[in-house]
């Protein structure tokens, strides 16, 4: 039986939530077009949507609020945030960023070119976007482990390096302007790489003469499954692992509102002057001053706590803990989901589940929309929604191998009986899993089209064999 750990903080202030009833919940579902997306907070009983920004700060972060210095040019508070940033990952610059997103888009302004490509294990949505933005091309290598929910390997989000040699020999290491790794692979289960694949990665791109950046929006979650599952690692503490990992990196992108603990925030960071300084010009044209990044003093001030505070390893324990907890008892209600769990999610193989759903009917958005029916809790997919795409040359629709149902829990926000409500709505779903029916577009934008696509239902009759 799952084991669901003591928090090691206490409660200090509430928000309350309410669960509307079923016709209510039907309502705002077709109001907003089955887009999870498009519902308004109130109308969600427990949001799984994203761990992203949707956490509690710390007591220590609401203080550092008050010390915002809000400078336009070199406030106290991002002198504070430089000084954090150096103790914990090392690299010589950095421009700090509204989050995560603004640094893919500079760092793709900068360095990608129409019909060049981008290598990593797996890149996310936003990540993936902002490369084809430019015209270019996001490439997957990640181990074929990672396509089977339940092998239990313990870094399936680990680059395959012989698949990454041979790229790099079959595109010319001229048509790679930078290659990238995700910790962990959020589009792969949020699934760790390993210290030792790491420096693999870091040897090959640099042999190649590759720039290499890491996506490191959960560096810390990372860093903790190394210590717990890489030989050889227990003895060393997070923030030494951490260093290491940046230590192999020419460069960074964040989302400081996964492991910086921030409901706002990210950054660019970089070991090489001259791209620092074109990243400042593009970051005062699009962003803002070097110095504070789009962001007020206050939040730089949250964030220079946040990114010490995602290192305790008793707050990582109880983190990964507390997915744990989630994907052990879904397992045991017969759900099948990505194993072993990753830390910050856990995720669902809807494409298992409705095995009667076609790919181009979204089994991950159809469980996503039962799910919120049935309990008022929200989701997102993570398959065919969010990652099909044209093929540049063929033009033909390339579906993702896994169709998957995220579920995202925000850190230090939900309890145990929260999460037990939610597994308790999934054994209701299982029961009759055969009923439930495929969605169709009718409406998608080209790029990141899951945030703002509308849907419809496909009749049953439809998806019958």
């Amino acid at each position: 039986m799952a084991k669901y750990p003591p928090e090691p903080f206490r409660i200090k202030m509430v928000e309350p939530i309410q669960l509307l009833d079923r016709p209510q919940r039907e309502k705002a579902l077709q109001q907003a077009g089955y887009n999870l997306f498009a519902l308004p907070a109130q109308a969600v009983f427990i949001d799984l949507l994203t761990d992203s920004g949707t956490g509690s700060m710390s007591q220590e972060q609401w203080a550092a609020l008050m010390q915002g210095d809000e400078s336009y040019a070199g406030a106290r508070s991002y002198q504070r945030l430089a000084q954090a940033m150096d103790e914990v990952t090392g690299f010589r610059y950095f421009v700090p960023t509204h989050q995560g997103r603004a640094a893919e888009n500079l760092l793709a302004a900068l360095l990608v070119k129409p019909g060049q490509y981008v290598p990593s294990n797996m890149h996310f949505d936003t990540t993936d976007a902002n490369i084809r933005a430019r015209l270019g091309r996001p490439v997957n290598l990640v181990v074929d482990e990672a396509f089977d929910p339940s092998s239990d390997h313990p870094f399936k989000g680990n680059m395959d390096i012989q698949k990454l040699r041979s790229f790099i020999q079959e595109v010319g290491r001229e048509n790679i302007p930078l290659g990238m790794i995700t910790i962990t692979n959020n589009a792969g289960g949020g699934q760790p790489v390993s210290l030792e694949n790491l420096r693999q990665v870091a040897a090959t791109y640099h042999e190649a003469g590759i720039p290499f950046f890491i996506d490191a929006c959960r560096f810390a979650e990372n860093a903790y499954f190394i210590k717990l599952r890489e030989p050889g690692q227990s003895h060393r503490s997070v923030r030494e692992i951490a260093r290491e990992i940046f230590s192999l990196a020419d460069g960074a992108t964040m989302s400081a509102k996964k492991d910086a603990l921030v409901n706002i925030g990210g950054f660019l960071a970089m070991n090489d002057e001259a791209l620092y300084r074109q990243a400042c010009n593009e970051l005062i044209l699009r962003e803002g001053f070097p110095t504070y990044g789009g962001l007020s003093g206050r939040d730089l001030d949250a964030m220079a706590v946040g990114l010490h505070e995602g290192l305790d390893e008793d707050y990582l324990a109880y983190r990964l803990g507390q997915t744990a907890y989630l994907a052990g008892c879904l397992s045991e209600a017969g759900i099948p989901i990505i194993q072993p769990p990753g830390g910050h999610a856990v995720y669902v193989d809807a494409g298992s589940l409705f095995p009667h759903i076609p790919r181009d009917q979204f089994p991950g958005q159809a469980l996503a929309v039962e799910l919120y029916l049935e309990a008022g809790v929200r989701t997102v997919e993570i398959g065919s929604v969010m990652f099909a795409y044209p093929d540049p040359d063929s033009g033909e629709i390339m579906h993702p191998r896994l169709e998957l149902v995220r579920l995202a829990i925000p850190r230090r926000v939900y309890t145990q009986s929260h999460l037990d409500y939610v597994v308790e709505a999934f054994t209701r779903i299982y029961a009759r899993r055969d009923r439930v029916c495929g969605y169709r577009f009718t409406y998608a934008p080209d790029l990141l089209r899951h945030f703002t696509a509308r849907f419809e239902p496909v009749q049953q009759q439809e998806t019958a064999f």
